[in-house]
């Protein structure tokens, strides 16, 4: 393991429930309520994936026009809100300064565009990471590997190096179609096993040494098992 690739929101920091929030409150905008099925299919999704679903699900006409004003008010309203609400995932803190303290290089890998991102990394920290990927970086947002694709890239380190920390289906997904192992750490949704995934209830009590081992793991073997 020569790096480590964070996802952000619900990896490092608490922030789904403030997107339920603001979500929920787009869809009343758009006349219509947000459904328990609608909010697990977006979580970990892009800004464009987000708004294609929320006007599918919604029956509302494609408008190029209308689409990026929304996607414009839904990330404001969130920006406010990461401003005045965000907390740290169990342990996530306390892994970012073990791997540190252990020169690991890590990078940031999020689907959240620049702008929201740079808001949250007032509470994370930008000191612990090398790099970071936002979702408007990229040419395509998690699932597809783009993403982790470049932040390894710019890491100078092959993907098959890293292990990408994700909670999400679509988070996972793409790390792993880049190359990453993954280590998973559900938070809202239950996320399926994978030959390149391994699971953790949590990262609070873990080591950097459980992360190499999970990492080694994968690429020894094919069996899914918790660590």
């Amino acid at each position: 393991m020569r790096a480590v690739l964070w996802d952000m929101d619900g990896t490092l920091i608490e922030s789904e429930k403030l997107w339920d929030i603001s979500m929920g409150e787009l869809c009343r905008r758009l006349g219509g309520e947000m459904t328990p099925e609608l909010r697990t299919a977006l979580l970990g999704g892009s800004a464009d994936a987000t708004m294609r679903m929320i006007f599918t699900a919604l029956e509302l006409e494609h408008d190029a026009e209308r689409m990026a004003s929304e996607n414009a008010w839904l990330h404001e309203y969130t920006g406010e809100l990461f401003a005045t609400d965000l907390t740290w995932c169990d342990g996530a803190q306390d892994m970012l300064a073990q791997l540190a303290a252990e020169q690991v290089p890590m990078a940031l890998v999020t689907n959240t565009i620049r702008s929201l991102t740079n808001q949250a990394l007032k509470t994370i920290g930008t000191h612990w990471f090398t790099e970071s990927v936002c979702g408007d970086e990229v040419p395509a947002g998690k699932p597809a590997p783009d993403p982790y694709l470049r932040a390894a890239a710019l890491l100078g380190v092959d993907p098959g190096d890293c292990l990408a920390i994700e909670d999400s289906v679509t988070g996972a997904a793409a790390a792993e179609t880049a190359g990453c192992a993954v280590l998973v750490v559900p938070n809202h949704v239950e996320v399926p096993a994978g030959d390149r995934r391994r699971h953790a209830s949590t990262l609070s009590g873990l080591s950097v040494g459980d992360l190499r081992g999970a990492h080694a793991d994968v690429l020894t073997a094919t069996t899914c098992k918790p660590i």
